[in-house]
């Protein structure tokens, strides 16, 4: 039976939010998979967490994405319409272009 303590609440993060998370740990007493994933993520997150979450805001409000939309856009950063299409093909929903050309312009803007 779940009580409200039991549930556990789920808050989404880019990977820059992720690195600057696992930074902060003593490299000393990290265990080795945090050092994996910061190493994973230094080589992949292509952003500062301060202009990672500027994008993810702008995606929400502008592009009516929702978090999680957002968060995996802002994580892989497309440059192309293709590459858009690659991922949002997963959500089962089309983007109408006007929305797709938007997300890239966010993205572009942000370099």
């Amino acid at each position: 039976m779940n009580t409200d303590k039991e549930k556990k609440k789920i808050k989404l993060v880019t990977l820059p939010q992720v690195k600057d998370y696992l930074e902060k740990l003593d490299v000393e007493t990290s265990d080795q998979i945090q050092r994996r994933t910061l190493d994973y993520i230094s080589k992949f997150a292509k952003t500062s967490k301060k202009d990672a979450q500027s994008i993810k805001k702008k995606l929400i409000k502008e592009t009516k994405l929702t978090e999680k939309e957002a968060v995996e856009i802002t994580n892989i950063m497309p440059k192309s319409k293709e590459e858009l299409y690659v991922f949002t093909s997963g959500w089962k929903k089309l983007l109408p272009e006007e929305i797709s050309k938007k997300i890239l312009a966010i993205i572009k803007e942000s370099k």
